[in-house]
C-alpha cells in the first residue's frame, strides 16, 4: 500500500507549491506597472457599472452593514459577498481585459473582485495584492493556453475557480497542502457550460464569473481550516485530463509572472472579438465621411471564433438582439451602433438604445462571415475586413489585424487613465478620481485598504455631468 509520504505528487500539489514559492522577484519588469494598469482598468469598469440593472439586483441581494470587505460604491459586507458584487460590477459594461487562446479565452480581470476583497480582509499591502493578483492571472491564463475549454463546450469559469483559489491562498499565507486543497475543491465544483455564452444570452453571462469567484473564496477559507479537496483533480480517475482527453501542462518549471504582457484591453463596450471590427468601421467613417443613412449594406469578414460567438455561427442567431447581454455579443448590432452613434460605450448597451428602429434596421443589412485566412492568424492577431456599400454604389473597404489595446498596440498607462476618467466622471468628483489613480499607480507598502476606502467613497449612482469624449 502506498503511503502519503511516498506516493507520486499530484499536479494540483505541484501547482500549489508553485503558488507558495512565487514572490515579487518573479514579476520582473515591466510587469508591476502593467498589473497596475490592468487594476485601474478593472476599477474603471466596476465604477461605470454601479447603477446597471444587474449590478443593482446583486447589491440588493447581498447583506450589507458590516464585514471584512468594502463594496465599490460604498458599504461593507462579508468577503465572499463583496467578491460577488465587485466581480459582477467589473464585468457589466464588458470593457474588462482579455487573454486569447486558440481554444477560447478568459478574462483575467474576473480575479480582481475576489483578490481585492481577500487582500483587504487580510490586511495585505498593495505589493502583496499585486503579487497575489499576478499569481491568479498566471494560473488562469496558463490553464487557458493549455486546454481548449470553450472549444470543448465548457465556460472559462473553470480556470477562474483555480486562479481565485490560488491568489486567495497566497494572500492568506496558506501552506502548499492547504493551497492544493483550496484549488482542487474550487475547480471540482465549478465546471460550468459554454451555453452561458450562447443565444439567447442572459444576465447569467455576467454573473457566472462572480459566483465562481465567490465560491472559490469560500472554498479557500474552508481549506485554511483543514477541509480537504480532490487531489486527483488533474490526472486522477475522472479528473480533468480524462475529461479533456489530454495531458495538462501548466509549465510549473517557469516561475515568471508576466502573462499580463499578453492581455488585451478594450476601448468599446463589446466582447473582445468586436474590438477590431468596431475600430475598423469607425476608421472607415472618419476616412470617407460615411453617413449611416446612405448605407446599403455592410459586410464583415472575421476569424472563425468571432463568427461563431458573435456573428451568427455556432453560438446562435444574431438577427434580433433586445437586451444588453445579447447586444454586446452581436457583431451586427455593434457595427450598426458604431456607424450610427460613432461609438460603442455604455449608452449603446442601454435597452432603449438597442430596441430603437434605426439600429435594428441597419443591423439587418450587416452580413458577417468567417474568413479561413483570418482564422489561421488567430489568436496571434484578430484580423477583420469591413466593406461598406452606399446606396449610390460606392464601396469602401478596410482591413486590420489588431486594435489599440492589443498586446502589439497596448493601451499605455496614460491612455488607461483617460479611459478611467471617461468611465467614472459621473460617479466621482475629479479630486477623488485623481486620488484613486494615484493610489493604484503607487500601490506598494501601504495597506490596500487605502485604495478600498477611496472606492467606497464613489457614488453608487450617476450624479455628475458627462463631459469627456470616449477613449
Amino acid at each position: 500500500m502506498t503511503s502519503t509520504t511516498d506516493r507520486t505528487r499530484c499536479t494540483v500539489e505541484a501547482l500549489a507549491e508553485w503558488v507558495v514559492k512565487s514572490d515579487q522577484a518573479d514579476l520582473g519588469s515591466p510587469t508591476p506597472m502593467l498589473m497596475r494598469r490592468n487594476i485601474l482598468d478593472s476599477v474603471g469598469c466596476a465604477i461605470a457599472a454601479l447603477d446597471g440593472g444587474t449590478v443593482q439586483v446583486v447589491r440588493d441581494t447581498i447583506a450589507t452593514g458590516g464585514g471584512g470587505a468594502t463594496l465599490i460604491g460604498g458599504g461593507r459586507t462579508s468577503v465572499d459577498q463583496a467578491t460577488l458584487f465587485n466581480s459582477v460590477a467589473v464585468r457589466y459594461v464588458d470593457l474588462l481585459d482579455t487573454y486569447l487562446t486558440p481554444g477560447g479565452l478568459c478574462h483575467p480581470a474576473d480575479n480582481f473582485g475576489a483578490i481585492l476583497a481577500v487582500a483587504e480582509s487580510a490586511g495585505a499591502t498593495g505589493d502583496e495584492f499585486v503579487l497575489a493578483l499576478a499569481v491568479a492571472y498566471e494560473v488562469q491564463c496558463r490553464f487557458s493556453a493549455a486546454v481548449p475549454v470553450m472549444a470543448r463546450g465548457l465556460n472559462h469559469a473553470l480556470q477562474l475557480a483555480m486562479s481565485v483559489a490560488a491568489g486567495a491562498a497566497k494572500l492568506l499565507d496558506l501552506s502548499a497542502e492547504q493551497t492544493a486543497n483550496a484549488i482542487a475543491s474550487a475547480a471540482a465544483d465549478n465546471v460550468s457550460l459554454a451555453a452561458i455564452h450562447s443565444e439567447p444570452v442572459s444576465n447569467w453571462k455576467g454573473i457566472s464569473p462572480g459566483i465562481t469567484a465567490q465560491r472559490a473564496v469560500y472554498t479557500t477559507a474552508l481549506a485554511k481550516r483543514g477541509i480537504t479537496g480532490p487531489l486527483g483533480l488533474f490526472e486522477g480517475p475522472n479528473g480533468l485530463e480524462q475529461l479533456f482527453g489530454q495531458r495538462i501542462d501548466l509549465r510549473l518549471g517557469d516561475p515568471a509572472l508576466d502573462v499580463v504582457n499578453h492581455t488585451h484591453l478594450k476601448k468599446y463596450c463589446a466582447l473582445i472579438h468586436g474590438q477590431a471590427p468596431i475600430e475598423t468601421v469607425l476608421a472607415l467613417v472618419k476616412e470617407h465621411g460615411i453617413d449611416h443613412a446612405d448605407i446599403e449594406s455592410v459586410d464583415a469578414e472575421v476569424f472563425q471564433t468571432a463568427y461563431d460567438i458573435a456573428g451568427g455561427g455556432s453560438f446562435g442567431d444574431k438577427e434580433s438582439p433586445s437586451t444588453k447581454e445579447q447586444a454586446d455579443y452581436n457583431l451586427k448590432y455593434l457595427l450598426a451602433a458604431a456607424l450610427i452613434d460613432g461609438q460603442v460605450g455604455p449608452e449603446q448597451l442601454l435597452t432603449e438604445r438597442i430596441g430603437r428602429a434605426d439600429v435594428q434596421r441597419l443591423l439587418r443589412r450587416v452580413d458577417v462571415r468567417p474568413n479561413e485566412t483570418f482564422t489561421a492568424g488567430y489568436p496571434q492577431s484578430t484580423p477583420v475586413r469591413i466593406g461598406v456599400t452606399l446606396r449610390g454604389g460606392q464601396r469602401f473597404s478596410r482591413e486590420q489585424h489588431d486594435f489599440e489595446g492589443a498586446p502589439g498596440r497596448p493601451l499605455t498607462w496614460d491612455r488607461t487613465v483617460e479611459k478611467f476618467h471617461w468611465l467614472t466622471e459621473q460617479y466621482a468628483e475629479e479630486a477623488l478620481r485623481d486620488e484613486i489613480v494615484d493610489r493604484v499607480e503607487h500601490l506598494g507598502a501601504e495597506p490596500v485598504s487605502e485604495l478600498t476606502r477611496l472606492l467606497g467613497d464613489v457614488s453608487p449612482v450617476r450624479r455628475l455631468p458627462k463631459t469627456r469624449r470616449p477613449v
